[in-house]
């Protein structure tokens, strides 16, 4: 296979300028002085299988620009692409790689390697520190908008109006949805992948049962209808959890993305949150447990300001049009994707689509 590299990042030295590398395990708040960070490698092979004309592929990439939590160390692609590149969305920023294949090709495939470091996150809701950068008002503009799914008007607003319904502050808002969606819906593990997060549908026909991308988009289009900027934050697990054995994925990854959320306030900037995780812990954790078990009281304490960072985030994207794409724009970009023809692969069939991705952790 041909090799070439793009973004490329020196890993020693960034490594070296982010203090060096915490082992496995090590519970660190973004923003301490002195904090350690843990450095990750993954690798994401798509192999289109049955190409019955021109192919594309697409990946999600690490996150960018980089934040105080999670910062990319480059990339390097091999593969037999007739022609390759990395792009961003347009709205959103999303960083994509992008490859193509002209009819003929028998057996494309390309191959992926991220490396990017991360340190636990922690915003301590109860006490304001010193006032963060304030977000731009054009980007929080585009997270109070409504999505193809996840809409705020109708029942939506009227259930956010429910809930918020005599509480002052943004805070107070967003906990009071939180601790809701904690309450009223269920990991449903019949569903497809992480979900879709039509919460329209959710809320219409009352089955609140769902994935990370139905739960927190629910906490996200609720956020936005009381007013709050909330976006969800597509990624994927790539190390053992120190704290919650469901929460964590190492070595093959490959069925291991999820979905979180945060919420902005201008004293806080912007605040973690997963009530999905919380529902995975009932749902999994020792084989299930009660919304009363100490294990869960923890879990659902913690997801409201806190996000244990064994996970590669990649971007905040919705309803995306996927570059020389022929189908219609994806609802997030959160898994390999590909097209061959006039036929679009399904996302969510690792082995019929043929795509594997693994993690590991560096320098522990």
């Amino acid at each position: 296979m041909n090799r070439r590299v793009f973004l490329k990042t020196g890993i020693a030295a960034s490594a070296a300028a982010l203090g060096g590398l915490s082992r496995p395990g090590r519970t660190i708040a973004a923003g301490t002085d002195g904090a350690r960070w843990r450095a990750f490698e993954v690798v994401a092979r798509a192999e289109v299988t049955a190409p019955t004309g021109p192919t594309r592929v697409w990946l999600p990439l690490p996150l960018v620009p980089d934040t105080d939590y999670h910062k990319s160390l480059g990339q390097t692609w091999t593969g037999n692409a007739a022609a390759a590149r990395v792009y961003r969305d347009d709205k959103y920023g999303a960083a994509v790689f992008y490859a193509d294949w002209p009819a003929g090709e028998s057996g494309p495939v390309v191959e992926v390697t991220s490396r990017f470091a991360t340190r636990d996150r922690m915003v301590d809701v109860g006490k304001p520190g010193p006032n963060p950068a304030p977000e731009a008002r054009a980007a929080l503009a585009k997270y109070r908008e409504p999505t193809r799914l996840i809409r705020t008007d109708g029942i939506v607003k009227k259930t956010a109006q429910q809930i918020t319904k005599g509480i002052d502050g943004d805070v107070d808002k967003a906990r009071a949805i939180y601790e809701w969606i904690v309450v009223n819906t269920f990991r449903d593990p019949k569903v497809r992948g992480c979900g879709v997060g039509d919460i329209r549908a959710m809320l219409e026909s009352g089955n609140l049962g769902g994935k990370c991308a139905d739960l927190n988009a629910l906490f996200v289009g609720l956020a936005r209808a009381a007013g709050l900027p909330a976006r969800d934050v597509y990624g994927i697990r790539v190390a053992d959890s120190a704290e919650f054995k469901c929460l964590g994925k190492s070595g093959d990854i490959t069925k291991a993305q999820h979905c979180r959320a945060e919420f902005y306030t201008p004293s806080l900037g912007w605040v973690p949150v997963d009530p999905a995780d919380v529902r995975k812990v009932v749902l999994e954790e020792r084989g299930g447990i009660p919304l009363d078990d100490p294990t869960t009281k923890r879990a659902r304490a913690k997801l409201f300001g806190q996000w244990e960072m064994n996970y590669l985030a990649y971007n905040y994207a919705h309803d995306l049009k996927l570059l020389n794409s022929k189908d219609d724009p994806i609802p997030f970009l959160m898994y390999p994707q590909a097209e061959t023809g006039e036929f679009r692969k399904d996302s969510l069939e690792p082995d019929a689509f043929r795509y594997r991705i693994t993690s590991r952790e560096l320098g522990s």
